[in-house]
């Protein structure tokens, strides 16, 4: 059974360095620099972690008719290639956004492009962006959806100011949570506060049943439990 917390070879805990060293991918064998390894010493790359979650939020997001952007993460993080934790919910995070943007509007055919964009941009956010750059990858692919669906470049004026203003917002949303990570949380959060977003500067209305219950505490050795906005009662 895949391990969904802790290392993907063994299921054990991280360690965290004290400085950056070079370590072995177990999976493609590439070496990078890296601030933690498991107890055991395995080291997963990111894009070995995120796969094969990527093609499968790609398809769904792309295929999928829902305009409720927390019931599309759900159904994606119920799939057992989307880990408790991983750089994958960068993508998760506006791939669910756009989906969910277009269909309200009656424009699935603009998905596509939109959502094949915002893979290659979350794959410039690194794994533990979180607690090691103070900028959780979450938050940032709230940005990045704003950017593409306002066209925003760093040129722009108003469409920048908005790409900008939604990552600070959520991100302020899941730090207000504090420590330490759990990505089913940030991600709810982002996209509950990018839902909000949207509604107040767009005008377009992702509908969003509530409450929102998290189906993972078991499966998270971090969780916060009834700190939590998410834990199930």
């Amino acid at each position: 059974m895949e391990n969904r917390n802790g290392c993907l070879v063994c299921g054990k805990e991280f360690t965290y360095l004290k400085s950056p060293k070079h370590a072995t991918c177990v999976y493609c064998g590439d070496v990078h620099n890296t601030d933690k390894v498991c107890v055991d010493g395995h080291y997963v790359c990111d894009r070995c972690h995120r796969l094969p979650a990527e093609g499968i939020i790609e398809k769904y997001c792309t295929t999928t008719t829902g305009i409720d952007p927390i019931a599309i993460a759900r159904t994606l993080m119920k799939n057992p290639a989307v880990k408790m934790h991983g750089p994958e919910h960068h993508f998760l995070v506006p791939a669910v956004l756009i989906a969910a943007y277009y269909n309200v509007q009656g424009k699935p055919d603009v998905k596509g492009q939109k959502i094949g964009q915002a893979q290659q941009r979350a794959e410039m956010v690194n794994g533990d962006s979180c607690g090691l750059l103070g900028d959780c990858g979450a938050a940032v692919g709230t940005g990045i959806f704003i950017s593409l669906v306002t066209g925003a470049t760093p040129l722009s004026r108003e469409e920048w100011k908005l790409s900008n203003l939604i990552t600070a917002k959520s991100l302020e949303q899941i730090a207000l949570r504090g420590g330490p990570r759990c990505c089913k949380r940030n991600t709810f959060l982002a996209i509950r506060s990018a839902a909000d977003f949207t509604r107040d500067h767009l005008g377009i209305v992702m509908p969003i049943a509530t409450p929102i219950t998290c189906e993972f505490p078991l499966q998270n050795n971090e969780c916060l439990t009834k700190d939590c906005p998410f834990y199930p009662c």
